[in-house]
């Protein structure tokens, strides 16, 4: 009895305990979940760039010379513009307006331009161009062809030669054709120097062409052809012929061409010559009389006694390309421009080419391919 009476006691003092609020256990802890480390995607090992080709860096080279080449022209463009006064544009309209009594008036009024370009005064003693014109029966009312006017030094005399009376054809390169082309360079300078001034060049027609594929859009309506330290550039292309055959075209029966070009050594060997700019003038005389073409005269006008014609980098080491720059500038200054002939051919009935019975068999050989530049 006193056994059971005890543990009856026991038992409600634990009850009594727990009713009070004793300390609770502890909070049960949350299981520790491990961080994944991030993924690290292994970089692919590049493989190291080959070394250019010789071809790749010569593009690299002549991508980098256009580039120079395009900025100096663009600043060279804007500079020029500056140039243009008012003053200077109601002298050249008025000059584009005048009617001239011959050719050589004309060309000698262009000459006294003060709007004229810096320097291009200052070779009017080496080009004789009133002279060389008046050689070739320039009047101020033709259509001429000016075919590779360069920069534009006779382009300057002839748009406002024949702005009142005549017309202008000046052949260019295609300014919108592909950037990295030299002869879109080449097209673009020459179009921004017709830009510059309208009262001089407004009426002169631009005709594009391609060196690669001759051909002249003109048939029977020109008077004259001008063509003017051009010929050692189509020997070089192997594109002599077909242009000359153009021309031919573009003339009206008894049209003139006039011919201006460095004259080699009479031995020159034409292909070789042709690659320092230099031609052998009896060789040029045959070549054209034989694209349907007679010599009608020629003229000392441009000789130059003094070119001794074995320059390693060619005509353009005289002025006014003086392509060793200072070195022997002097020299070369003291020498002036180039020999170069001057000729006149009026054009005649082309050959008409042999029956095929006729001519004499020779062995097939292979074409020969054209010329760089």
């Amino acid at each position: 009895m006193k056994r059971a009476l005890a543990g009856s006691v026991v038992l409600l003092s634990l009850l009594s305990l727990v009713a009070c609020g004793s300390d609770p256990p502890p909070p049960a802890v949350a299981p520790v979940v491990a961080t994944p480390e991030p993924v690290v995607e292994a970089k692919p090992v590049e493989a190291p760039k080959a070394e250019p080709t010789a071809e790749e860096k010569k593009k690299a080279a002549q991508l980098e010379a256009l580039a120079k080449d395009r900025a100096e022209m663009e600043a060279a463009n804007k500079a020029e513009l500056a140039r243009w006064t008012p003053e200077l544009r109601a002298e050249a309209k008025a000059l584009a307006d005048k009617t001239f009594p011959s050719g050589k008036a004309a060309i000698q009024a262009a000459m006294a331009l003060k709007a004229r370009r810096p320097g291009d005064a200052a070779r009017d003693k080496y080009r004789h161009p009133a002279e060389t014109l008046d050689f070739a029966g320039f009047k101020p009312g033709m259509t001429v062809l000016e075919f590779g006017p360069g920069e534009g030094w006779y382009t300057e005399l002839l748009a406002p030669a024949l702005a009142k009376k005549g017309k202008l054809l000046v052949t260019n390169t295609d300014p919108s054709g592909p950037a990295d082309s030299r002869s879109t360079l080449n097209g673009q300078g020459f179009k921004m120097m017709l830009e510059t001034s309208p009262e001089l060049y407004g009426k002169a027609e631009t005709v594009i062409i391609d060196g690669k594929t001759p051909k002249l859009p003109q048939e029977g309506t020109v008077d004259m052809v001008v063509l003017f330290r051009e010929l050692h550039g189509m020997v070089q292309k192997n594109r002599m012929g077909e242009w000359l055959g153009e021309v031919h075209k573009a003339l009206k029966p008894g049209g003139v061409v006039v011919v201006e070009q460095h004259r080699a050594k009479p031995d020159a060997k034409p292909e070789e010559s042709a690659k320092l700019g230099y031609l052998p003038e009896k060789w040029v005389i045959e070549k054209i009389e034989a694209a349907g073409f007679k010599l009608a005269g020629k003229s000392e006008v441009n000789a130059n006694p003094k070119d001794t014609k074995d320059y390693a980098d060619g005509v353009w080491t005289l002025p006014p390309a003086f392509k060793l720059g200072e070195k022997d500038h002097a020299k070369y200054a003291a020498i002036g421009e180039s020999d170069r002939m001057t000729l006149k051919f009026t054009k005649v009935a082309a050959k008409a080419a042999a029956p095929a019975a006729m001519k004499p068999a020779t062995p097939a050989t292979p074409a020969t391919p054209a010329k760089k530049p």
